[in-house]
């Protein structure tokens, strides 16, 4: 499946602050001491050869540390902006298959001296909890341990790192043989009768080839564009506590809030529920490492308006799902995930996939650790997992947690999926959305914890608002300002007066985003600034369920706005700023 168009690695974007008064040369040292390691052990040492038509790994009797370790540095002014950019490139190169298949990438220039590390691996070699565990076993538990770098520290949960035995005889091999198949028959014959039931099928399950064609479902180009962001897993936890629902789910709700938001947008949104592909991880019923995974399919109910009643039906579509895989033993799992979308290789060689989708995209969830970790005294901030785009499925997410923290991963085609980034800020209207719904939280962490804490921290704002009882709540986090308003009734025209004052000069955009299903909405907006004339918008809204006003400057900014609602729903206005990305 692998072509230069369609890459085959996974990996991972970690950042971290380097240990106090370690100085502006702590990730010289660091690559200096790596740097002694030269020597690789499997699976690092493993690069792959083709022996009549059969792929096999071997040992590289030539490994060069020089080639797999890279030193980068993030051009000025050195924002997540550049780093995310620089990581959507690497992320689209192919891993060179005369070497062992994988890469890792110290890459310097972030505020305070921060660094990140790029690491990427081939799924042949590992998939994302495998190359998650091999992670997390190169980190350290605190600031004082040190440990050697991944490629020469042993994971004995990986094939490739045990000791050799004598290989079985011919009888030994057929007993075996006949004792899988007892699991994998039965397998194969529950994920052919998935596929055989999709057309007349009802109820939660989500099945083959009932995902309807979306801008997902298209062939796509080698070049990649990566969005990540990090939300509060406490939020995430009372969302799900309230409504009985799992992390798992409420993760693939916020995930079907986005998508909703995002194809509304661009006016693409099915009228049938967008399905989502979720692997779901055997590691628990083996010690073996490597590729260790069944699936799912979840539907994701982007067809329905209400973000509760959205939920439920994701609970109902994977509650189903996970008591049928319960049933089975570990081979008859993996034998139905394979079969049952077997069928995907076919759509992507004829092109019937991409009006007749097997599923409409892959949304994984890699549990991580709780307990902070520590790269030879660096204390990791924020870890992103990266994953795959394919033909036909362009659209990646993967959610991996680390301590109190999920980091949503978005890895999308460039050119199939445009302007990836306004997904970050979508899986954040998911989630208020929700708690909205339920009626619960403050909202005063409403605002995501900025990927760029560190810089945000740079900025200083001043912020003035005035407003009647009807409900407006202020939120700064960091430098990041969020203002949200509910407007129930058009008895009293409500004026809300918005300032917010720029000392740092750092240019942005000030956004306004209303939610409205019937009114209207009159936006005054004053910008001041240096080297900028006196500007005046005024923007009347009619009927109009979404706008955004975006406004980008350098200096003050004053909006004065009027809301009109003729709708039993309560209007949703937004105010925010955030760092030009």
């Amino acid at each position: 499946m692998e072509t230069r168009n369609q890459p085959m690695h996974v990996a991972a974007l970690n950042i971290y602050t380097p240990p106090p008064g370690s100085g502006p040369d702590y990730v010289s040292k660091l690559l200096h001491e790596w740097g002694e390691y030269t020597k690789a052990i499997a699976p690092f040492n493993l690069r792959p050869v083709l022996r009549m038509g059969l792929w096999y790994w071997e040992e590289d009797k030539e490994f060069e540390l020089d080639y797999h370790l890279r030193h980068l540095a993030l051009p000025q002014p050195g924002r997540i902006r550049e780093l995310l950019a620089m990581v959507s490139r690497l992320h689209g190169n192919l891993l060179d298959r005369n070497r062992p298949l994988w890469e890792t990438y110290v890459i310097e220039g972030l505020p305070n001296g921060r660094f990140a590390t790029y690491s990427k691996i081939h799924h042949a070699l590992a998939d994302g909890v495998t190359g998650a565990r091999m992670a997390a076993n190169a980190m350290c538990r605190n600031d004082s341990e040190h440990k050697v770098p991944p490629w020469a520290l042993p994971f004995v949960h990986h094939p490739a790192s045990r000791s050799k035995t004598a290989p079985a005889g011919l009888l030994q091999q057929l007993g075996s043989v006949a004792r899988a198949s007892r699991y994998i028959l039965p397998g194969i014959g529950s994920g052919l009768w998935d596929i055989v039931r999709a057309s007349y099928a009802d109820g939660a399950t989500a099945l083959p080839f009932q995902a309807p064609p979306t801008p997902f479902n298209v062939e796509i180009s080698g070049s990649r564009r990566f969005a990540a962001q990090s939300y509060s897993l406490t939020r995430i936890k009372s969302i799900g506590k309230a409504t009985g629902a799992t992390v798992n789910d409420v993760t693939l709700a916020i995930c079907a809030g986005a998508l909703r938001e995002y194809l509304s947008a661009q006016n693409k949104l099915s009228k049938k529920p967008l399905v989502a592909m979720v692997p779901v991880s055997l590691h628990g019923e083996t010690d073996a490492g490597g590729n260790q995974v069944s699936l799912l399919l979840a539907s994701l109910a982007t067809n329905e308006a209400d973000p509760l009643k959205r939920l439920d039906r994701i609970v109902k579509s994977t509650t189903e799902a996970k008591e049928r895989l319960a049933k089975m033993p570990r081979l008859q799992k993996l034998a139905h995930g394979i079969t049952s979308i077997s069928p995907l290789g076919a759509g992507m060689l004829t092109g019937s996939a991409e009006k007749h989708p097997l599923f409409n995209l892959v949304i994984s969830n890699v549990p991580g650790p709780r307990e902070s970790l520590y790269l030879n005294g660096a204390k990791l901030d924020e870890a992103y997992p990266i994953s795959i785009p394919t033909h036909y499925l362009a659209l990646n997410i993967t959610i991996s947690g680390y301590g109190d923290r999920l980091g949503f991963g978005y890895i999308a085609c460039r050119r199939s999926v445009p302007a990836l980034q306004r997904m970050l800020d979508y899986t954040l209207n998911a989630i208020i959305e929700l708690e909205t719904a339920l009626g619960i939280g403050t909202h005063s962490a409403a605002v995501a914890k900025p990927i760029a804490k560190k810089f945000a921290r740079e900025r200083s704002w001043t912020d003035t608002t005035t407003a009647d009882s009807r409900g407006l709540s202020n939120h700064a986090h960091f430098g990041v300002i969020e203002q949200r308003l509910h407007v129930h009734d058009d008895q009293h025209a409500l004026t809300h007066r918005c300032q917010s004052q720029n000392k740092s000069g750092v240019d942005g955009r000030f956004k306004l985003r209303c939610l409205l299903d019937h009114g209207r909405v009159q936006v005054h907006d004053v910008r001041h600034g240096v080297n900028h004339s006196t500007n005046h918008l005024s923007k009347q809204l009619q009927n109009n369920h979404h706008c955004e006003l975006v406004v980008f400057h350098l200096g003050n900014i004053e909006l004065q706005t009027q809301i009109h609602n003729r709708n039993d729903y309560p209007a949703q206005v937004d105010y925010a700023f955030d760092e030009t990305r």
